[in-house]
């Protein structure tokens, strides 16, 4: 449990907030064009509008695009496993392919939609699912032993967080690369994507809401989650005896993890179609938004670009994983994510201290 809130809660939505700030201030505080280039205006003035600031929106859109790719990818995986799990409906590679050639009309209808009437509604219908499973799991699971797991597990984490982070004293170097640092690369390449959204929502906050916001209730949320279904399912081993989510890890089937520990409560078929709903809704919300992003990036940084071009960006999304898909499987859909998320790391940085500077300037 360490180990999964050290891969998926506050520092991933560091990472989000160093960009999501940066956008924000630059285009909120200093009225410039909500592009990555106009980040670096306070510590470069006029040649962000040059060629570096060519490289910087280039990369970030390449980012974003293998990001999206990649969760497009896995969301075909995860939702090709429940269905063959639930429907014995075979997990082949045109199954995939044709999950993915249906995320991407999905996301389509709701990018034309716009971020009002498409977005915003195919969000709240994914939040209310969420809220739902996550109830039901909490009631019919062992509910006492979920809660107790929130702060044992943050407790844990406090105490592991030093040992995960050292990358020379690790001896699980299998897992730290397979899964660590592909983790770092993935949230790298996604926070292009989440940061320029959320600042595009969050004109009129102050810097200490941005913030306290982005890291404080994502964070507690997820680790109540990931109590609430992993610790379930490890209980379910470890007290029960029961071998399915195990047997599935060990098979290398990660994406049937869900389901096999929604099978050991009350009315597993109900619930195992909620989560294949649930998953699908997700992983089209999530293409929607970051084609809307992609598309303001290379639009220069306008809110109002035509919508052919929105429609351009988000087929091409789901070419790109289709693609990998075929070229590789999970291998394939990892590599992309680490070999952009390395140098948008050094931009971050870069961003870090724009930012900074950006804030001494206007304090000053």
């Amino acid at each position: 449990m360490a180990a999964a809130i050290f891969h998926w809660d506050l520092h991933p939505w560091s990472v989000f907030a160093v960009v999501a700030l940066a956008l924000a201030f630059s285009s909120g505080n200093l009225g410039l064009s909500l592009t990555f280039r106009s980040a670096f205006y306070p510590l470069l003035g006029e040649a962000v509008w040059g060629r570096f600031g060519h490289v910087v929106d280039t990369l970030a859109v390449v980012a974003t695009l293998f990001g999206l790719a990649t969760s497009l990818g896995l969301g075909a995986e995860q939702t090709a496993g429940g269905l063959a799990r639930l429907f014995g409906v075979p997990a082949t590679s045109t199954a995939k392919v044709l999950l993915l050639a249906t995320f991407t009309p999905m996301a389509l209808s709701s990018v034309v939609l716009g971020l009002d009437r498409g977005i915003k509604r195919l969000s709240q219908a994914n939040l209310l699912l969420a809220v739902v499973l996550l109830g039901f799991v909490l009631a019919a699971g062992p509910t006492r032993d979920i809660v107790a797991g929130v702060s044992a597990s943050l407790g844990q984490y406090a105490a592991s967080v030093g040992p995960l982070s050292n990358w020379t004293g690790r001896e699980d170097l299998g897992f730290m690369h397979g899964w660590t640092t592909f983790y770092w690369a993935w949230w790298i390449s996604w926070s292009p994507f989440v940061g320029m959204f959320i600042a595009r929502i969050s004109q009129g906050r102050t810097v200490r809401g941005l913030i306290g916001c982005m890291l404080i209730g994502p964070t507690l949320v997820s680790v109540l989650w990931m109590n609430a279904f992993g610790g379930s399912a490890v209980l379910q081993y470890v007290r029960d005896g029961y071998p399915d989510v195990v047997a599935a890890v060990q098979a290398q089937q990660p994406e049937i993890s869900l389901f096999a520990m929604l099978d050991a409560l009350p009315l597993a078929d109900v619930t195992s179609c909620v989560a294949i709903v649930l998953v699908v809704i997700f992983f089209v919300a999530s293409s929607d938004s970051g084609s809307l992003v992609v598309d303001t990036i290379t639009a220069g940084g306008k809110l109002d670009a035509p919508v052919i071009q929105r429609v351009f960006w988000c087929t091409f999304e789901g070419i790109v994983a289709i693609a990998l898909l075929l070229g590789g499987g999970l291998v394939a859909l990892q590599a992309p994510t680490l070999v952009t998320g390395f140098p948008f790391s050094l931009v971050l940085v870069a961003m870090c201290l724009s930012t900074w500077k950006g804030l001494r300037a206007s304090t000053a």
